[in-house]
């Protein structure tokens, strides 16, 4: 299992994943969303996400995960280029929901050295959400 305390976090419900400092050109981030909005979106059944070797922006849109109760936005949490989404989430939705943080990622992207959206630890996303884990 990750570690939650090693990941970054947006306020759009988004996990990071970096090898390296977010800020420096070639660092690759692995993207998902976290048990939290994978709860509150309910049931995942759809999953869109951009294609390999398109650039994405922070905090553009760049796919979209649909569930039984909502249909919910993904958005690019670093600016960069796209190279890898997890077919699997594709082919099986509910790995969303039944392991968020590891077989349901979403995105690999390439980092930019632009400077990233406003990333938190985990302890301010737990703020964020009313959470204690």
């Amino acid at each position: 299992m990750t570690d939650l305390n090693s990941l970054k976090y947006t306020t759009e419900h988004e996990w990071i994943a970096v090898d390296g400092p977010i800020d420096q050109d070639g660092t690759l981030a692995t993207v998902g969303i976290t048990d939290y909005a994978a709860d509150k979106l309910g049931d995942v059944v759809f999953v869109e996400l951009p294609a390999v070797d398109s650039g994405v922006s922070a905090g553009q849109v760049v796919g979209e995960i649909e569930s039984t109760k909502s249909v919910g936005e993904l958005y690019a949490p670093l600016t960069g280029d796209v190279v890898a989404v997890n077919e699997a989430v594709v082919g099986d939705p509910s790995l969303v929901n039944s392991d968020p943080f590891g077989e349901g990622w979403l995105i690999k992207i390439r980092v930019d050295s632009s400077a990233p959206a406003e990333l938190l630890d985990r302890e301010a996303y737990l703020a964020l959400t009313g959470g204690d884990q």
